[in-house]
């Protein structure tokens, strides 16, 4: 019987089912090999203070183990669980690479130098806010587009804010950056979606369909032809060439739009078409900018960490506001009162340190202040921005 003085077996079984582990193991051998490990950890700690036993997180200590014995079981199907457990080499091999591991990525991992971090109330106010609508949508049906398109579209739009905020906090503002490009474009097909409805969906919905076609996503020979066909019809009812096939899939749903050839300046593309449709060409500059970033120009190379952070978290934080004024309508529109009570004292809470925050940084960011490679509160009051 293990002494289990060092962990008591009651506290490890309660963990253990929290985990909910998929793939059956042998719970007293993995039971076993954590006391093994923690033991390990306390040889550790004997010689380095980093490594004391009281730093060590049990949960995360054990999801390494699980997790290392099972890629084992998969790695070896031609051996049975039980044949491995017998064999000493494996034992070591395991305890050693489990801690190893744990330390290495727990305690000793890379970290980039980071302007913020998620208990500032410019990051942490917008946690608050994505996490609880990321849980909200989290609800609705999804992966249906000619059912869910604006739901869907929108989950990923929030998902991808908190990815920012997450790759911010990490001390990866360039590619925060990159990221906020694909934001962008979200939000904006986003927003005419919701201007203009169905006209435009059921045409969102086609191209899609077109660029599955495209990319030879459809098995049936006949349906392709006719998508295709059906593509050059409608290429050649607006008078474009078989060289812009590409950009009538990708942006011929722009046609869902009334009267929209009539846009000054339009063009099937992105800056020209969905960006302006959308009333947002004044970031084209700023989207520009990103897409060098995620092109992986010299800009990325030899950024300036602290100007990127601004740029980033501001831009976020407009996204931010322009995506909740679509989420909050909808959402409004489809829950139950005590929900959209919920929702509302969420709101009155949270959203006025949002805008707080944005001004606050937007004042400092245009300015140029000194301390814009450090993100800490100002003790000027800040002007009064507009959107």
């Amino acid at each position: 019987m293990e002494d289990d003085t060092l962990f008591p077996r009651k506290h490890f079984d309660r963990i253990y089912a929290t985990l909910r582990i998929k793939k059956p193991v042998n719970v007293d051998f993995i039971y076993t090999s954590f006391l093994d490990c923690l033991k390990a950890c306390k040889q550790l700690g004997e010689t380095n203070p980093v490594f004391s036993l009281e730093s060590v997180n049990p949960v995360t200590l054990l999801l390494y183990l699980v997790n290392e014995h099972i890629f084992f079981m998969n790695a070896r199907p031609e051996k049975s669980e039980e044949e491995l457990i017998k064999d000493a080499d494996y034992v070591g091999l395991l305890l050693s690479v489990t801690v190893d591991k744990y330390f290495t990525n727990e305690h000793l991992s890379f970290q980039n130098t980071r302007l913020t971090n998620r208990f500032l109330p410019e990051i942490s106010t917008l946690l608050v806010y994505l996490n609880f609508i990321n849980g909200m949508l989290s609800r609705y049906k999804k992966g249906e587009p000619d059912k869910t398109l604006m739901v869907d579209i929108m989950s990923k739009g929030f998902s991808m804010a908190l990815c920012i905020t997450n790759l911010l906090t990490g001390g990866y503002e360039t590619e925060a950056f990159s990221t906020w490009r694909t934001l962008h474009e979200n939000e904006c097909i986003l927003i005419l979606i919701a201007k203009y409805g169905k006209p435009v969906i059921d045409r969102y919905i086609r191209h899609l369909q077109y660029a599955v076609a495209f990319r030879g996503g459809v098995m049936n020979k006949e349906e392709t032809d006719a998508t295709f066909v059906e593509i050059k019809e409608g290429m050649k009812a607006i008078g474009l060439k078989s060289k812009d096939m590409k950009r009538f899939i990708e942006y011929g749903w722009l046609l869902g739009i009334p009267n929209v050839m009539e846009t000054p300046d339009f063009k099937f593309n992105f800056r020209d078409g969905v960006e302006r449709c959308a009333g947002l060409r004044a970031y084209s500059k700023t989207y520009e900018w990103s897409s060098e970033i995620a092109h992986s120009s010299p800009l990325l190379i030899y950024s300036t960490k602290g100007y990127y952070y601004h740029m980033t978290i501001i831009n976020l934080y407009e996204s931010f506001f322009r995506l909740e004024k679509i989420f909050g309508s909808l959402y409004l529109s489809n829950v139950p009162e005590s929900e959209q009570k919920r929702y509302l004292a969420m709101r009155k809470l949270y959203f006025s340190e949002l805008q707080a925050a944005y001004k606050m940084m937007h004042d400092r960011f245009t300015r140029g202040k000194k301390d814009i490679e450090k993100p800490v509160e100002s003790e000027e009051k800040p002007e009064e921005e507009t959107n």
